[in-house]
């Protein structure tokens, strides 16, 4: 019998950026909410632990975390941050990659783990972006394949912007050929088409969907990449979605799926271009769950981008994403 989906998360992982368009009060907004609908209780929560040195060195450079840690950045460095380089902050993504590591290891446990946290794709080995200090999905995956847990993972990355930080980091081999017959005809039409590329297989397998005209600029190959026109609605968000799983599983098959449930493909998020519904992103959270659950993959799930014009709607998605883990996995 398995145990109650259990969540992940800690006040130390609070990201102290004071004023900014990423509102890092969504975690506690998203705990409390979740107790309020009765959905959860105190006791389906897990403490996430800050993680061990040794533990980013598995994905991290060693002059990168030494910067962090002493606070020797480079203008540039800052500046690429996009957010307020502090030693707190730096901290804070300790506990927060702490968090995704005992995700990945309750998922392996209990078939599903969802992190209030996490998802920081654009973190690279040598160098953080896009409000990523640290990759801490790529530090949870390395970590499992260290201890013997797993050897082949999969990232489902339906984040508005590209995880380049991520693609990098499992990134090798020459692209493959698309099976262009597995998608839908109506989606061939030169008015909605995607623009997909591929690469070859890795022992992590890499699946990104996101939108084609947006950050970031340069979009390094993930095993998948599906770039999404903008203005993609969530029927053909949902149409793209189910090719791109069905395309991966002939492909690859992982022993740990990490899935970043990002809230920005929302129609009204301040730095997306998608126009994806509230309704249709949870129906996009249970397709990528009843897939996992369907071909026996374990899921850990972390939250990644959120930055709704209203505050409560990111809350909302990122609540409904572990409504919907409920759901499928009980």
């Amino acid at each position: 019998m398995s145990m109650p989906l259990r969540l992940v998360y800690s006040d130390k992982a609070k990201l102290p950026i004071g004023d900014h368009v990423f509102h890092s009060d969504k975690y506690r907004a998203m705990r409390d909410r979740l107790l309020v609908t009765g959905a959860f209780t105190e006791d389906d929560f897990l403490s996430a632990p800050s993680c061990q040195d040794a533990d980013l060195l598995l994905v991290h450079t060693q002059l990168w975390i030494d910067k962090l840690k002493r606070g020797t950045l480079s203008t540039r460095e800052e500046l690429e941050l996009e957010v307020p380089y502090s030693k707190e902050l730096a901290e804070a993504f300790w506990y927060m990659t702490g968090g995704s590591i005992v995700a990945a290891e309750q998922a392996l446990r209990n078939r599903c783990c969802v992190h209030i946290g996490g998802g920081f794709h654009h973190a690279f080995p040598d160098h953080g972006e896009g409000f990523c200090l640290l990759n801490d999905v790529a530090v949870a995956i390395r970590c499992m394949q260290r201890d013997g847990r797993i050897a082949r993972a999969m990232v489902i990355d339906c984040d508005v912007h590209q995880g380049n930080g991520t693609a990098v980091i499992f990134g090798t081999g020459d692209p493959e050929p698309f099976p262009r017959a597995s998608w839908s005809a109506s989606l061939l039409a030169p008015r909605r088409t995607a623009n997909v590329k591929t690469s070859a297989n890795r022992d992590v397998f890499t699946v990104s969907l996101h939108q084609e005209s947006n950050y970031p600029y340069w979009k390094p190959p993930s095993s998948i990449d599906v770039n999404l026109p903008d203005g993609t609605t969530d029927a053909e968000y949902m149409e793209w979605l189910d090719t791109a799983l069905k395309v991966a599983s002939e492909r690859f098959e992982p022993e740990l799926i990490c899935y970043i449930a990002g809230a920005d493909p929302y129609q009204g998020d301040q730095l997306g271009g998608l126009a994806m519904t509230i309704a249709g992103l949870k129906q996009r959270d249970l397709m990528v769950f009843n897939f996992a659950r369907d071909k026996g993959f374990p899921i850990m799930t972390t939250l990644a981008g959120g930055y709704a014009e209203k505050p409560e709607d990111t809350v909302t998605i990122h609540v409904n994403t572990a409504l919907a883990a409920k759901e499928v996995f009980g």
